[in-house]
């Protein structure tokens, strides 16, 4: 991946992040604490909104460093990650199916292997 298309990412994640975040708060409030999901919601935006701002710093570090493609690799991983994530609390929030509850701990797996290869980026650094 790209310096280019991982700083793209961050911006549309972030934007998004800002988007979603306040049509909850704001718009949907209501219906998401009368679901009891209004915790859930904010969690997604949350995350997602912490994934952006290190696909920034993981973007502006592979402008500095383009030989460290695990940075590549790191960025993959979140942007699957928040997808997979924060899309599944999203759809949980919005249609109330629980089932979509159980594919959110293989979006926090791809976070967490983000970070992980951030780690391995820097240690050959």
């Amino acid at each position: 991946m790209t310096a280019k298309l991982i700083l793209q990412l961050a911006a549309l994640l972030g934007g998004l992040g800002v988007a979603i975040g306040a049509f909850g708060a704001h718009g949907l409030r209501a219906m998401l604490e009368a679901s009891g999901r209004f915790e859930t919601f904010e969690t997604a935006v949350r995350y997602q909104f912490y994934h952006a701002l290190a696909l920034l710093a993981v973007g502006v570090l592979l402008l500095a460093r383009p030989e460290l493609r695990l940075l590549g690799t790191a960025a993959w991983l979140w942007v699957g990650g928040v997808l997979i994530f924060s899309g599944s609390l999203y759809a949980l929030c919005f249609t109330g199916i629980t089932k979509l509850g159980a594919i959110t701990p293989i979006g926090g797996l791809l976070l967490i292997g983000g970070w992980i290869a951030l780690l391995l980026a820097a240690r050959q650094a």
